[in-house]
């Protein structure tokens, strides 16, 4: 069973899409105040977010982006304002799909299922374990000797696996202060994960460098 956590400040919307989801076979934790989020999230273990945007205490882009800093959990923004969209799905952010509000509870079950199903069938195949909480990953069963900062980039590769990610977007993953740096010091990270991975699978470079575009995660 996934549990899912639900942020939603409307009482009746929270009650209703809780209603489907559990009738859909999932456990829903429900939160209505921007502020606990997170300390929730470090807390408890969930498999999915349905995140509200507009929220009290705290707005649903700045959780997201805050949460990105520790966790590939899947995401799903629930949004009025259109106008946010491309952020929501932006890498700045890292949402994983967006719905429009109103909505139908139906296909907001559905894209969950979606998401859980994508989300579930990648880990296996790339054969890397990521324990956000700890900043740990195994690969291939070997624990990576990693720094936090190579943890987050090994993060959000793999959040993506084959898709290209740019230096400035991989920045935006590895930097919670959103520091400005040069672009050899995204190079001198990779450079580093890559070493390690590679020292696992001998003669494989999980890593792959797209010249003037930036770098993906191809393990097998």
């Amino acid at each position: 069973m996934s549990r899912i956590l639900l942020v939603e400040d409307e009482p009746k919307l929270a009650a209703l899409v809780a209603d489907y989801l559990r009738a859909g076979g999932h456990e829903v934790e429900h939160l209505a105040d921007g502020l606990a989020v997170l300390p929730a999230v470090r807390q408890g273990h969930y498999d999915l977010m349905l995140l509200d945007l507009m929220l009290p205490g705290r707005d649903g882009l700045d959780i997201c982006r805050e949460l990105r800093s520790f966790s590939q959990m899947p995401l799903i923004m629930m949004t009025a304002r259109v106008d946010e969209i491309d952020r929501l799905l932006g890498l700045e952010l890292g949402a994983d799909d967006y719905i429009c509000k109103p909505f139908s509870p139906r296909e907001l079950v559905a894209r969950v299922k979606a998401l859980l199903r994508r989300s579930g069938a990648q880990a296996p195949a790339l054969g890397l374990e990521l324990d956000a909480r700890a900043f740990q990953a195994r690969y291939k069963g070997v624990l990576l000797d990693l720094t936090p900062v190579e943890f987050r980039m090994l993060a959000a590769l793999a959040a993506r696996p084959g898709q290209v990610l740019s230096r400035d977007q991989l920045m935006n993953h590895i930097y919670q202060d959103h520091r400005v740096v040069a672009d050899r010091t995204v190079d001198s990270h990779v450079k580093n994960l890559r070493r390690k991975l590679v020292a696992v699978t001998p003669g494989q470079d999980p890593v792959r460098s797209v010249y003037g575009v930036g770098y993906s995660l191809e393990l097998e």
